[in-house]
Order: structure tokens, then C-alpha cells, then sequence
């Protein structure tokens, strides 16, 4: 038999054949969507010869009657359909185009269709399980290293560093390390993972297993940014010397680079402190159970920007001298520049906490708290310590725990004139006023000549609209001592219940009296 018409004989029948799946549907729309999807993928095929369709048309149009089909046919439709498959060129090529516009709808669309036609391409499915993550669907990205899991053989190793960064995003910091730990291990130049795994040393603060892989990754690829990284974890071991050249090298490396912008200043910063801090190394190193030693370093950290490292000396002051204010306060401050204001509040330190200009509280108010700290530690049966503390915690905005130490001299001496007037300065700015009128009340009882007790009643008095009851407590105060802020205060209320006259000779004689200085 000649050659042509031996590929006649082979080319018909199967030209023949999706004719037959067309008309053995079941119904006229199954037929027409089959029709059409033959028609599409047999456009550039040379099954289907115009000659033959000609020919054969009679035959067609009698099976068009046909009414139902044999399971036979069905899986014949099936089996041709899959055999054309997609254009995985077309796909790739579509593909690469939503990367470069950053597409992610459209690459993991396009992933998981060429992954579906070609189950052994790696890289797509490390794109599909990658942007699955991003998108922050985590259980797809699941499924899909399950699957790739699966069909691809042997095991791609990545699949471990991907798992690492889903457990992370499900803040299971162990299974991450994991999982990383088993990709490196495969990988000894995952200088990225390196990087990763030191992250998570660094939130657990195991410091030195994060300057290790730091250093594994700076051996693989030494980045302005890795440098940095390992600077600042020399820091938290106390290692200046090392830090210091690591941020040296980042800067010799490329002084333009974000990162090193944005790190020098601070590294400057400190650089001014370290020499004092060294001393005081020295010195903690030879009295460690001294606590104000502790609290004098964790001062220069907080000056230094360093919270993180100033937190761990004022913690390790309060574990020293649990009564020790100064220490709270100084680690409540590190925990609010540490973002950490859930923790500052357990303390008892709350968020609007005083600081001078430069962000930091204000060096007089810690030496008073130290200095009643240290009263308080050599006298804590007596009142006046605690009344001192209380004070100096309310005039940085700490009103309770000036309240508590105001409750603790009052309970020491329920007499104190001075306990109830901190208490009562406490209680107002808690938004309690009864309370505070209560013991600004027991204030002037117990001591009726002091001329501010009588003042800041009328204050309060003030407050809750007791005029006649505010202008006394401001006449008393004044007959005690004449002052320029009692007059217009006194000036204030007569202005209410409409004395105006002896209100303009209140002010006018406050005019003739010294402002002091607020």
C-alpha cells in the first residue's frame, strides 16, 4: 500500500472519532460545548482534513440523531480533551507577565494550572506555595507542599525552608527552626535561612546561637545588613568592641546603604556612653548585688536609645530590691519604648509616664525616687519616706502607685496631714473626686494652718460647682498666706454666684502680688 494512503487510513478514523463523541452526547449543549472544544484545539491539527469532513457529512448528520451514549464514548470525549492539554508555553509565558506587574491573583491562578500539566515543574510549584503564603493563605499553602510533596520525586529540599516560613506565619517559632535547621543542613548556602533561623534566636534572646548563624550567613554573603544584624546582637552580649567593628566594616562596605543610615546614628549614639558604661561594667562585675549600679548602667542604655538592654538591668534591679520604685520605673520606661505597654501596665507603669524633651524621664524625678528608696529601705516603719515617694511618682504622672504609697503612710500614721493630701492629689487625678475631696478635707483638719491644703480644696470645691464652699476654703487659705493664684481663684468663683465687685478687687490685688513660677 502506498505511504499516503497508508496515513489516510490511520488519519480518518481518527478524525472520525470526536465527530462521534460530539453526536453521542445527551443532550444538544453538551454536544455544542464538546463541538467547540474540539473545534478549538483541532485548529492547527491535521486530523481533521477538510476532504474528510466532506466526505463523511452524510454519516455525521445521521449520528447527529443519536440520543444517547455509551460510557465508552464519554471516556473517549474525556481521553481526547486531556490528550490536547494546555499550552504550557502559553501559560509560562502569561505567567512570567504577572510577576513582572506583581500579580498575585494571576501568578497563583497560573502556578496552579502549569502544575496541574506538568506536575514535576519545581520552581512553579515553589512560586505557587510562595505566593500562597504571601496572600496570607496558609492552609493553601499547606495543601500545595503536600502535594508537591507527593509528585515530585526525589523530594525538593526547599519544600523544608517553605515550611519554615508557614510555621512562622502561624507564630509557631519551634516548628520553624525546624524546619529551617533541616533545610541549611541540606543547604549549607542558604545564606537567607542563616539569616531567618538568627531572627528567631533573637526572639527568644539566645543571643550568641544569633550571632552564630549570622556569622554562617556573613561567611556565605557579607551584606551591610547582615553586619548590622550581627552588631546589634553583640550589643546584647555586652561585646562593644565586636560591635562596633561590625558596624565599621557595614559602613566601610557601602556608607549610601539604608540600613547603614539608618544604624549609625544610633551605634554614635551609644559610642558617647560606652566609656562610662565600661566603668560601670567593671564595677558590676565586682559588686553584682548592688542594685543602683544596675539602674545607673540601665540609665545610660536608655540615654543610649538601647531598651532592650536597659530592661534587663532594671529587671535584674528589681530581683535584687523588689521595693525599689526607681527600678519599676526605669523598667516600665524601657517597656514602653519597647512597644510593650501591656507589660509597662503590669508593672504598674502607666503609658502617660513624663519624659524631658530628649524622651527619656527626667533625671531629677529618678534621683528622688531613688533617695526615697534608699529612706525608705533604711526607715520602712516611718511614714515620711513613703509620703516623699508618693510625690515624686505624682509629679512624673504615676498616680497609682502614688496612691499606694500614699495609703502606706496613712496606714503607718493615720494622722499624717501630709499622707492625705497626696492621697487626695492621687485620687483626683484617677478621676476620683469624691474620694479626693475626702481626704483633702482630712488634710485641713489635721493641719489647719497650712495655707496649699486649704487652696487645693478649693480647688476641688471649685470643680464640683461649690462656689460659697470654694471662696472659703480660698479666704482661709489666704489669711494664712496671701498669694496671687488663691486671689483668682477666689476671683474665679465670686464671678459665678455674681459678686463681680469683690471679684475685680481680687484680681486687681493678685495683679500687685508675684506670680510664682509654675
Amino acid at each position: 500500500m502506498p505511504l499516503n494512503r497508508k496515513r489516510r487510513a490511520i488519519d480518518e478514523p481518527l478524525a472520525f472519532l470526536p465527530l462521534i463523541i460530539i453526536v453521542s452526547a445527551r443532550n444538544f449543549p453538551l454536544r455544542a460545548i464538546l463541538a467547540k472544544e474540539i473545534a478549538n484545539r483541532s485548529t492547527n491539527s491535521t486530523s481533521l482534513k477538510p476532504c474528510f469532513l466532506k466526505r463523511f457529512h452524510p454519516v455525521f448528520c445521521s449520528l447527529a440523531s443519536i440520543q444517547s451514549a455509551t460510557p465508552v464514548l464519554l471516556w473517549a470525549a474525556t481521553a481526547f480533551l486531556q490528550a490536547a492539554g494546555p499550552d504550557l508555553p502559553l501559560l509560562r509565558q502569561q505567567l512570567q507577565s504577572a510577576e513582572e506587574a506583581s500579580d498575585n491573583p494571576a501568578i497563583v491562578e497560573l502556578s496552579r494550572r502549569i502544575v496541574d500539566a506538568d506536575p514535576n515543574d519545581s520552581k512553579t510549584w515553589q512560586t505557587l506555595a510562595t505566593k500562597e503564603l504571601e496572600s496570607g493563605d496558609q492552609d493553601r499553602c499547606a495543601a500545595t507542599l503536600e502535594a508537591w510533596q507527593a509528585r515530585v520525586h526525589p523530594r525538593p529540599k526547599v519544600i523544608d525552608d517553605i515550611r519554615g516560613d508557614l510555621a512562622l506565619a502561624r507564630k509557631d517559632d519551634r516548628s520553624a527552626e525546624h524546619y529551617w535547621s533541616l533545610y541549611v543542613a541540606a543547604n549549607p548556602k542558604a545564606s537567607g535561612t542563616f539569616e531567618k533561623l538568627a531572627k528567631v534566636s533573637e526572639t527568644v534572646e539566645h543571643w550568641q546561637e544569633a550571632v552564630d548563624w549570622l556569622t554562617r550567613a556573613l561567611a556565605l554573603d557579607k551584606t551591610p545588613a547582615g553586619l548590622i544584624a550581627r552588631a546589634n546582637d553583640y550589643l546584647e552580649l555586652r561585646d562593644w568592641d565586636k560591635a562596633y567593628a561590625d558596624i565599621n566594616q557595614a559602613n566601610a562596605i557601602d556608607p549610601s546603604d539604608g540600613a547603614v543610615k539608618e544604624a549609625l546614628p544610633r551605634f554614635e549614639l551609644l559610642r558617647k556612653f560606652i566609656a562610662q558604661i565600661q566603668v560601670l561594667d567593671a564595677q558590676v562585675a565586682k559588686s553584682p548585688a548592688t542594685p543602683l549600679l544596675w539602674l545607673d548602667r540601665a540609665r545610660l542604655f536608655t540615654l543610649g536609645n538601647r531598651p532592650s538592654l536597659a530592661l534587663r538591668d532594671s529587671e535584674h534591679a528589681m530581683n535584687l530590691a523588689p521595693l525599689m520604685m526607681r527600678a519599676r520605673i526605669q523598667a516600665g520606661e524601657a517597656l514602653l519604648d519597647l512597644g510593650r505597654g501591656d507589660e509597662a501596665a503590669n508593672l504598674g507603669v502607666s503609658y502617660d509616664l513624663k519624659r524631658d524633651k530628649n524622651g527619656h524621664v527626667p533625671g531629677e524625678a529618678l534621683r528622688a525616687l531613688g533617695t526615697a528608696d534608699s529612706r525608705i529601705l533604711k526607715n520602712p516603719g516611718q511614714p515620711e519616706p513613703f509620703i516623699m515617694r508618693a510625690k515624686a511618682l505624682r509629679e512624673i504622672n504615676q498616680y497609682t502607685l502614688a496612691l499606694a504609697d500614699a495609703q502606706v503612710a496613712m496606714k503607718l500614721d493615720p494622722r499624717s496631714a501630709a499622707a492625705h493630701f497626696q492621697a487626695a492629689h492621687a485620687e483626683e487625678c484617677l478621676g476620683r473626686t469624691r474620694e479626693a475631696i475626702d481626704h483633702v478635707e482630712s488634710a485641713t483638719l489635721l493641719n489647719p494652718g497650712d495655707p496649699v491644703s486649704w487652696y487645693y480644696r478649693g480647688l476641688l470645691e471649685a470643680q464640683r460647682a461649690n462656689f460659697e464652699a470654694a471662696i472659703q476654703c480660698q479666704t482661709r487659705s489666704l489669711a494664712i498666706r496671701e498669694s496671687s493664684l488663691a486671689l483668682l481663684e477666689r476671683a474665679k468663683c465670686e464671678r459665678r454666684i455674681g459678686r463681680i465687685a469683690d471679684a475685680e478687687l481680687d484680681t486687681e490685688r493678685s495683679q500687685q502680688l508675684p506670680r510664682p513660677s509654675e
